[in-house]
Formats: structure tokens, C-alpha cells, sequence
């Protein structure tokens, strides 16, 4: 997968970088692991120029050549650390590069590439620069393919949300555990062609006020009628492929309490905010950065008075990792001023927490299409799923 010539050109003459040096190894850095689709060992280092002008070049351990027998460039291969040594100096002296650094770890999914290896290039001559940009162009972008598995999997998660969640508020005070609605929801997603990497999230009540709950079974809630019910999920068609992720809530009750139903409207309003901010940009021909539409949400969450209640970004990147490398939306945890640009996927999720209480989380994903952005799934949540 190794990107389109011009367009790889036409990316560095804009970041003013000579070349974008991809560095691999246990796989620590996913980034290159996309671009280069690596198939089999990665326990020695490997280097892969990919210059603005000319022919790619690697620098790869001899007892792993074999990923790199179709390789379209040079391989100089190393065994030993001065060999190493020496074949980078060769392919990087002089030249400013692009890697997956941050300074500061200021975004963290940016940062990659450790400290000694930069060093270590910096002694050799080269200058290190950080390669955002081609991320979200090469690494970051959804396959046609991945866009439609994407879809697929956005419309089986809402239905079999939407469905158990009524279920479950129906059943209040009867006993329905947290991990057992958990086995029931990955039970129903499964038996619709889904695939988790990880469990759903179910919290009943002031569960629902961490962002980050975990049930366990024998140490977990039974839902009570009047429980605010939060079900986050995510799982795609393949493990290989662009999941999607999203957070739906219930009311175990028919009335909702008038705090409830402000905490509901206001994190919903706040994730359409954001939807619209990236839309409008996108209508306009404007570009807008992740931390933009992070501040759109949030300025709605602080106008009702839940700033300090509104505890984590707004969304983040979505490619094959389900927390991907491309742009976030956050001016928050980061200050994230890349560019969210044709290609690229994310979650919008807004949430409001109450410890002792309860929380509130509505969570959707956009992705940049042919059409522009897109939310999926086609009809998010507008009200409370209450019995």
C-alpha cells in the first residue's frame, strides 16, 4: 500500500520534507505497519524510505528480507549494529524527514517512533519533523471497502442497541444484571456477522459516571427502575477492518427526571454541534482542524453549565485500530490542529458525568467520504430509550 507517487510528492513538498521515513519494529508503530501492509516477523528494525524524488529505500535485518521480496526500490540489508549504522547514514544524511513524532507527546497516537531512534538519525545528519499530515492522508484513510464494512457493521450495532436497550428498561427491577445485558448484546451482534475485540461497556445508574466502567460478574449492578442505563459498543465484520463505535442510553422508567432529560438534551445537542461545525466547513471549502469541532461541543456542554462534568475529548481517530492515528477531536486532553480531510473517520462523543449519579454519553461516527461527511449510523440517537 505503499502511496501514490504524486500524490506522496505533492504531500512532502507541502510539509517541506525530502522524504517520509517509516520506522517498524514489534510492531510498535501502527502507522507503518499500514502503509507498508507488513506480513510476518517484525523483531529487528526496519527502515523504509519513501523520498519525494526517486526510488524507495530500505533498511532491513537479513534474517527478515523475506516480507520485502516484491519491494519497488533498494533494500540495503544489516546485520550487524554498524552495518546498521552505516546503511542509514547513507539514505538519510542531509535530509529532512518525515516520522511519526510529536513534539512534546503534545498527541500521543502521533508519537510513535522512540526517542533513541531519533536520536540516532539526528547524529546521522537527518532532520526529524513530524509526519501528521501524510498520516491522515495514507495511514488514515478508509479503503472503499472498509467504508462499506464500517456501514454494515454502524447499522447491526444501532439495531441491536436500540433493541436490547429497550429490552433492559422494560426489565428494570427484575434482576437484569450488567454483564448479563453485556452477553446478551454480544450475543445478538455476533449472530449478525459481528466480531469484538474487547467487550461492551454497560453501566446502570452511577456506573454510568465512569467514563471507562468495566462490569465483572458477581461485582456488578442489578438494574433498578429509575437507573440511567449507558451502553457503549464497538465491533466490525472482521477483526482487520474499521469497526464501528457507538454509545446509546436508556431510562429504566417512564418518566424521566427533568435532570436526566437536561443532561440527555445537552450532550446531545453538543454532538450535533460538532457534527454540523465539520459538515459546514466541509460545504464552505473551509478546513477545519480536530480541536475545532471539539471546541463546538464543548461550548455547548459549558454554556448549560457541565464544563467541568465534560472530562475527556470529543472523539477520536478511527482506521483499523478503533483508536486510529489519524486527527481527533480534542482541544482537551491534546490540542489536536490536524486537518480533517477527505478519507479520514472518527467518533463524535460528548458526555456529561455525575459521580455518585449517573452519566451521560451519545456517541456516533463520521466518516469523510466522496459525498463529504457522513454520520453513521443513517438515524442516531435523539431521545432516551425509556420503558
Amino acid at each position: 500500500m505503499i502511496p501514490d507517487r504524486a500524490a506522496l510528492r505533492e504531500a512532502l513538498a507541502t510539509a517541506g520534507a525530502d522524504g517520509w521515513l517509516l520506522y517498524a519494529f514489534h510492531g510498535m508503530n501502527p502507522v507503518a505497519a499500514r502503509v507498508l501492509e507488513l506480513e510476518g516477523l517484525n523483531t529487528r528494525r526496519l527502515f523504509v524510505l519513501l523520498p519525494r524524488e526517486g526510488d524507495p529505500v530500505a533498511v532491513a535485518h537479513r534474517i527478515e528480507l523475506g516480507p520485502l521480496a516484491d519491494f519497488p526500490g533498494k533494500v540495503l540489508p544489516y546485520a550487524r549494529w554498524e552495518e546498521l549504522h552505516a546503511a542509514l547514514g547513507s539514505v538519510v544524511a542531509g535530509k529532512r524527514l518525515a516520522m511519526e513524532i510529536s513534539p512534546e507527546d503534545a498527541v500521543p497516537y502521533l508519537d510513535r517512533v522512540p526517542f533513541g531512534v531519533v536520536e540516532l538519525l539526528r547524529r546521522l545528519g537527518a532532520t526529524i519533523v513530524p509526519s501528521g499530515a501524510m498520516v491522515s492522508r495514507f495511514a488514515s484513510a478508509w479503503t472503499a471497502a472498509e467504508t462499506e464494512d464500517h456501514r454494515f457493521a454502524a447499522e447491526v450495532l444501532a439495531d441491536v442497541a436500540r433493541a436490547e436497550l429497550a429490552r433492559a428498561v422494560r426489565e428494570g427491577g427484575t434482576g437484569l444484571t450488567e454483564t448479563a445485558l453485556q452477553a446478551r448484546v454480544v450475543q445478538a451482534a455476533e449472530a449478525r456477522g459481528l466480531a469484538f475485540d474487547t467487550l461492551p461497556i454497560v453501566g446502570f445508574g452511577p456506573n454510568s459516571a465512569n467514563p471507562h466502567y468495566e462490569p465483572h460478574a458477581g461485582k456488578d449492578a442489578a438494574l433498578r427502575a429509575g437507573d440511567v442505563v449507558l451502553l457503549d459498543l464497538w465491533a466490525g465484520r472482521r477483526l482487520t477492518t474499521v469497526f464501528a463505535d457507538q454509545t446509546w442510553m436508556g431510562f429504566a422508567g417512564e418518566r424521566v427526571p427533568e435532570k436526566v432529560e437536561q443532561v440527555w438534551t445537552t450532550v446531545r445537542d453538543a454532538r450535533d454541534a460538532a457534527i454540523a461545525a465539520v459538515r459546514d466547513a466541509a460545504a464552505a471549502g473551509r478546513p477545519i482542524a480536530g480541536y475545532e469541532a471539539d471546541r463546538a461541543a464543548r461550548g455547548v456542554i459549558e454554556a448549560a453549565g457541565f464544563g467541568d462534568r465534560f472530562v475527556h475529548r470529543t472523539g477520536h481517530s478511527i482506521d483499523r485500530d478503533l483508536h486510529g492515528s489519524g486527527p481527533h477531536l480534542d482541544d482537551y486532553e491534546t490540542h489536536d490542529d490536524r486537518r480533517l480531510i477527505p478519507g479520514v473517520g472518527f467518533s463524535v462523543e460528548p458526555g456529561i458525568y455525575l459521580p455518585g449519579e449517573f452519566g451521560v454519553r451519545s456517541e456516533v461516527n463520521m466518516h469523510w467520504g466522496s459525498d463529504g461527511p457522513q454520520v453513521t449510523p443513517g438515524k442516531p440517537q435523539t431521545e432516551l430509550i425509556r420503558k
